[in-house]
């Protein structure tokens, strides 16, 4: 695995500080540490999130999604049955006027907290899909809650629906753009978080790579992949992983809805054959925090004319959003240069998904860049200095399979810094 990017694709680093959440809090590529000091992670996650609370007058935040929970409280553990997330899953509440976050957590054992919770602020488990455990936790919140506060939450059971009166006497708001401000921008440890996790992928997507050829089971390279990215140090696999063979053409392969590419389809026992054209796509967490890793696979062979030509037309797409990538930019100039690049009018990137998106405690997280809810909303999403875009156009072309593949980057300044740093084999260095 080569090392780390800074800068411009075949140009010089920009001498930039990108701004990570405020001017104060700038940092260059060089002050990411190699290892995180997580306490001061949390600490300063904190800050900025009880920053955005006051901005929208909230005084708790009550938060049962897994990754909100993880970025507001520094927690993170080991994932279980897939079939009990919702259940067995911690809770947090955020006060305002206290910098410690309670935390009521399922299970310890394998739990890692970024640093060591204050007394009091560590709780037995509630289980909120229940009546019983819903109506514990109305109890232990109204001891912890003032009477009168703004409470915003980031989703509700259907148990604490049927009494949402009693948890919440003086109404709810939203809290999912109070998080979204929040984690927008990246302080220099969450870099360093998802620094190593690229680094993770990287490693062990390059061992995959290795072992590709025909006879290969999509299965057993998804087995090779998890069980190398674990030996590195990764935390959670967050994607099951996708070895995606995409059809001749878009008639001869999966019916969508909208008439676009089927993506992601579900990895089988499938055996690979000489000349499949793999779409690539895996993510993996340390620290909490997301990888985001995907490129096109020729199996056995090197790509055809026709397909490199594929490439260097996606190298140029990438060139031409990466000449208006910079703090200040909006989604619509970025999606409005991928179009324009593509060269036919038409936008570079399948119709359920979007040229780019944020990665950070979620593997796809603000800001979203060329999404179905069009146009107005791209102009009003402006890039921010510490924001993370990973840039995923696709090309297609009937009888070549097509090239996708992403990037991912630290917005700055004036421009980007690269954090991604995998070959483009079998197509080009």
């Amino acid at each position: 695995m080569r090392s780390v990017r800074s800068g411009r694709r075949r140009s010089s680093a920009p001498t930039c500080r990108p701004s990570l959440g405020s001017r104060e809090a700038s940092v260059t590529v060089t002050d990411i540490p190699d290892v995180p000091d997580m306490a001061r992670m949390r600490r300063e996650t904190g800050q900025k999130l009880r920053a955005s609370m006051a901005r929208h007058g909230v005084d708790v935040l009550v938060l049962i999604g897994n990754s909100k929970v993880s970025y507001a409280t520094g927690v993170s553990w080991p994932l279980g049955d897939s079939g009990l997330a919702h259940v067995d899953r911690p809770v947090a509440v955020i006060l305002a006027d206290d910098p410690e976050p309670h935390v009521f957590l399922p299970f310890r054992e394998g739990a890692v907290p970024g640093a060591e919770l204050a007394a009091g602020h560590l709780h037995d488990p509630v289980y909120l899909e229940y009546d019983e455990g819903t109506e514990l936790f109305a109890g232990q919140l109204a001891e912890l809650v003032p009477a009168g506060a703004v409470i915003a939450v980031d989703e509700l059971t259907g148990a604490m629906r049927r009494i949402q009166h009693r948890l919440f006497p003086g109404g709810l708001v939203d809290a999912g753009r109070i998080i979204s401000e929040a984690k927008a921008t990246k302080t220099a440890d969450e870099l360093a978080c998802m620094r190593r996790a690229l680094r993770i992928t990287e490693e062990a997507m390059a061992d995959v790579e290795r072992a590709l050829a025909p006879g290969v089971r999509q299965v057993d390279l998804s087995g090779r992949f998890v069980r190398r990215a674990f030996e590195l140090g990764a935390t959670a696999n967050v994607l099951d992983p996708i070895w995606q063979v995409m059809p001749p053409s878009r008639a001869e392969g999966v019916w969508t809805i909208h008439g676009d590419l089927a993506l992601p389809l579900l990895t089988t026992e499938r055996e690979l054959a000489r000349g499949d054209v793999l779409w690539v796509d895996v993510s993996v967490s340390w620290g909490g925090y997301c990888s985001d890793f995907g490129r096109t696979w020729v199996v056995g062979q090197d790509p055809s004319p026709r397909q490199r030509a594929q490439f260097r037309r996606w190298t140029e797409i990438v060139d031409a959003v990466h000449a208006v990538t910079r703090a200040g930019a909006t989604g619509a100039e970025l999606t409005k240069a991928a179009i324009e690049a593509h060269g036919d009018g038409t936008r570079p990137w399948v119709k359920h998904f979007y040229l780019g998106h944020g990665l950070g405690v979620d593997a796809a997280e603000m800001p979203f860049v060329g999404t179905d809810l069009g146009d107005q909303f791209d102009q009003s999403v402006v890039l921010e200095a510490g924001n993370i875009l990973v840039l995923e156009p696709i090309v297609w072309e009937d009888g070549t399979g097509g090239y996708r593949a992403e990037e991912v980057m630290l917005i700055t300044d004036d421009g980007y810094i690269m954090l991604s740093d995998y070959p483009f084999t079998p197509y080009g260095d």
